[in-house]
This record gives structure tokens, sequence and C-alpha cells, in this order.
């Protein structure tokens, strides 16, 4: 730990975040999570509005919290809780656009690795390009969950874009690459994990369909995909 806490973004004491961090990108996902899986839940974090709660799940300790959107924003709080609250694994559980047929609305994603037209990688000073990966373990026992559980899932690589809104989506070349996905956070968290020698995951369920133009609303998408929180609270 090399910061004085509470952090400009986490007012948390040392102590009261676990040491598995379960986030989304709506921190009213981490409330409802807090509200409907944990046990003795209390609140860790207000701060900017981005709730936090740690409580316990069948009997393990385990925080929830929220990221904000985009890679800008997880970066900066998840950078914190590995590098200031020694946090050893986080895990993100959000929202995606599906770029295949045969990924539905509500289906799995665990994000093996992660594409991006983000610079964030470029602090590192790599003579080289970066492959923002998850830690296999992790993905592999998610795998396995969603196996047992029946949910329909893939793994794989998805897409994380800067821009929400943007002039040349360019979405049949990552189509053409095998990409399953759009989401805007992954690789930031793979990176900050990768650094600080920590554990990291992605998993999203679809909430819309890029090629079929289907969405979910956002009361859905805060409260309805519960499937993917039931596959990380079992990683514990």
């Amino acid at each position: 730990m090399n910061h004085p806490l509470p952090t400009p973004h986490i007012g948390a004491q040392y102590g009261e975040i676990a040491k598995t961090v379960i986030m989304a990108g709506d921190p009213l996902r981490a409330k409802f999570m807090a509200e409907h899986f944990l046990d003795n839940a209390r609140q860790i974090n207000s701060i900017r509005g981005m709730l936090g709660f740690t409580g316990t799940y069948k009997g393990k300790e385990v925080s929830v919290m929220g990221h904000g959107m985009g890679i800008p924003s997880i970066g900066i709080y998840t950078y914190e809780l590995y590098n200031f609250y020694d946090v050893e694994t986080i895990i993100r559980v959000g929202s995606a656009g599906s770029l295949r047929e045969d990924l539905k609305i509500g289906d799995l994603v665990i994000a093996m690795g992660s594409c991006t037209n983000s610079n964030y990688a470029m602090q590192y000073e790599l003579p080289g390009t970066y492959a923002p990966i998850a830690d296999f373990d992790l993905c592999r026992r998610a795998a396995e969950a969603c196996e047992r559980f029946g949910y329909n899932y893939r793994v794989g690589n998805v897409f994380s874009s800067d821009t929400f809104y943007t002039e040349n989506a360019h979405n049949d070349k990552w189509i053409n690459m095998g990409v399953l996905c759009i989401e805007m956070e992954a690789p930031a968290l793979y990176m900050n994990a990768a650094r600080a020698g920590k554990k990291a995951l992605v998993i999203c369920t679809i909430s819309d369909h890029i090629l079929t133009g289907e969405v979910t609303s956002a009361e859905q998408r805060q409260t309805s995909f519960t499937h993917m929180m039931e596959v990380a609270l079992s990683l514990l």
C-alpha cells in the first residue's frame, strides 16, 4: 500500500474492502447485488455516487462496487483497489453488444482477451502491442460454472471501445476477426491487474444486438442480468 486512505475516489478505510471485488459500470447494479446476494452488507463508498458495499456470500467476504463508464473510469477505480487497498481479484459484470448472430440477448460472454482502440497501454512504453487477457483460472472456472448452471455462454475475444457514439464503427472488421461483442472497460482492468500482479476477469451479458438492433432497457440491465452475477459469486 503506497497511498494515504481514503483515496480521492474511494471513501473506504483500509480493511473495509474485501480481497475480491465484483464491479459493475452502473453503481445501482452494485447496490442490487448487495441487496439481493450479500449477507450483512454495509456501504463502504458513496463518493461521486459510485456505490460500494462489503458483505458475505455463503460465508465468504466480498465487496461489490460500481466502476463507471469507459476505460478511464474503471482504470482509476481498479488501480486504487489493487494498489492502495490490496485487493487481489476484480471481476467485472457488465453489459455488451453482440457481434454474432448466435449470441442472443441475455447470453453471457467470458472475455478471454480484449481488443481495443484505446491508448491506455501507452503509459507502459512497451516496445510493441500489448494483448490484455484474463486470469486463466478465473476464466476456466467461470466457463465451468456456466456449464453447471446451464447458461448460454461463449468464451473469446471482445472489442473494448473508447467511443459509444462513433463516426465509423467498422464492426464488420471486428466480426471478420471473430470478436464476440463490444464493451468499454476490459483492457484497463486487465492491464492494471497484470501490472500489479493481480487477477481479473470480465463477464458480460448481451444487452443489445449490433446486427439485429435488439435492445434492453436501463432497468433490465440494472436488475435482470443476474446470471453473470451468480457466475462471478461462484468464483469466490
